[in-house]
């Protein structure tokens, strides 16, 4: 039975990033995933830690934070390296670790995010003469008069126009704005048509709904080379074409990476060998299969991709190693009296700890596999969402533990 040099579970922003960084360094890597990843629901943006500076925050860390493990000295690198794949599938990024560069959010107030891709970039709306807040004829969830509204208390002294295009492709049913951006791809001039009706001058911008086409930078370039004012896209409700051109982006470097893809197949334990896991065993409709690896890489997510569960109140599980979760024990630390106070919420916080390699860990500290490494969402102690943190820990573990 061939043995792969890397098997990666889960087909998120960690796995897909762990299976480019080990293909890189010119390992033998398979990809076994169950379901889609989450990249189709996020932004395409990556946020690092909720601070000015990043890099001096991680530092300041209590010792079990997932970063503490990860160290500091990786993010510049995984940033590099992530861009890098993305520029390589003409899915421009702009930022760096400590960037705070500001996108537009479907509602119209402004986020600020590290790594931004460039067609979500609003860093210039300050300078801009006039900002036009372009509606699509037939989509859902876009009301540029709501964003108009909020844009203003940010701009106050800046002129919004409103404006509705009609994409001529509906035929006369609401859509999304994935399937807007389905529709234009490789039809692009009716948009570019329709834009060029606005007489948006060079000082001008014009905010749109993310539908510039689903891989990488064609259909935005198409347009904005015909119109004088800058176009930004902003975010939306999933399904988010920016999350999936960055989907297919690492997907088209890890196919011509010769990186072994395995779908719909789910993992249902590991085969032990002392301290190590010598293979996983696969369920399929006939019967159960077998991969074996040098290297297993757990990425498959945590509560919310079912990489975590629990059926019973404070007994949480990893349902294909069985490794211990940690999370606060007690109904009163599970979360906050109020869901919206500004701090974490203590069920966000469930999780797998590690040492420094990120090989799991026991109770006393204990390593419990030497060559299983456990990445993005699987890891706890920290509330990813409270901390603006969960996309720079994705690709950061993921790259520490690709290059172990």
């Amino acid at each position: 039975m061939k043995i792969s040099d890397v098997i990666v579970i889960g087909g998120g922003l960690a796995g897909l990033m762990a299976a480019a960084v080990a293909a890189s360094r010119k390992k033998n890597v398979v990809v076994l995933t169950y379901g889609s990843g989450s990249l189709p629901l996020a932004s395409g943006a990556i946020d690092f830690f909720n601070a000015d500076n990043p890099e001096d925050a991680v530092k300041n860390l209590p010792n079990h934070h997932p970063y503490k493990k990860i160290g500091a000295n990786v993010l510049n690198t995984a940033a590099k390296f992530f861009i890098d794949i993305a520029a390589q599938a003409n899915l421009p990024y702009v930022g760096r670790v400590n960037a705070q560069i500001p996108i537009v959010t479907a509602v119209g107030t402004l986020k600020y995010s590290a790594l931004v891709p460039e067609s979500m970039d609003a860093s210039h709306l300050a300078g801009k003469k006039k900002i036009f807040v372009a509606g699509i004829d037939g989509l859902k969830d876009f009301y540029p008069k709501m964003l108009v509204d909020n844009l203003k208390k940010y701009f106050p002294d800046k002129e919004f126009q409103t404006a509705k295009i009609d994409l001529h492709l509906l035929g006369g049913r609401d859509i999304t704005c994935m399937d807007a951006a389905q529709l234009l791809t490789d039809n692009e001039q009716i948009l570019a048509n329709e834009l060029k009706a606005l007489n948006a001058g060079v000082d001008d911008a014009i905010i749109i709904p993310p539908i510039l086409g689903v891989m990488g930078n064609f259909s935005r370039s198409v347009v904005q080379t015909q119109i004088r004012a800058e176009i930004i896209e902003t975010t939306c409700l999933p399904p988010s074409p920016p999350g999936i051109r960055l989907q297919r982006a690492f997907m088209k470097y890890l196919q011509s990476s010769g990186v072994k893809f395995f779908e719909n197949s789910k993992v249902v334990r590991g085969i032990v060998d002392g301290k190590k896991i010598s293979g996983v065993v696969v369920e399929n409709a006939v019967r159960e299969k077998i991969f074996r690896a040098k290297k297993i890489i757990l990425a498959t997510g945590g509560f919310y991709s079912g990489g975590i569960f629990m059926r019973e109140f404070d007994n949480p599980k990893e349902p294909i190693f069985d490794l211990p979760v940690f999370f606060p024990e007690g109904a009163e630390n599970w979360s906050n009296v109020n869901l919206f106070d500004d701090k974490p919420q203590g069920f966000s916080t469930t999780g797998i700890f590690t040492d420094d390699n990120l090989n799991p860990i026991d109770a006393d500290g204990k390593i419990l596999f030497d060559n299983l490494h456990v990445v993005g969402a699987n890891l706890g102690s920290c509330d990813k969402i409270f901390e603006r943190s969960a996309g720079g820990i994705a690709i950061t573990s993921a790259y520490k533990a690709a290059t172990i």
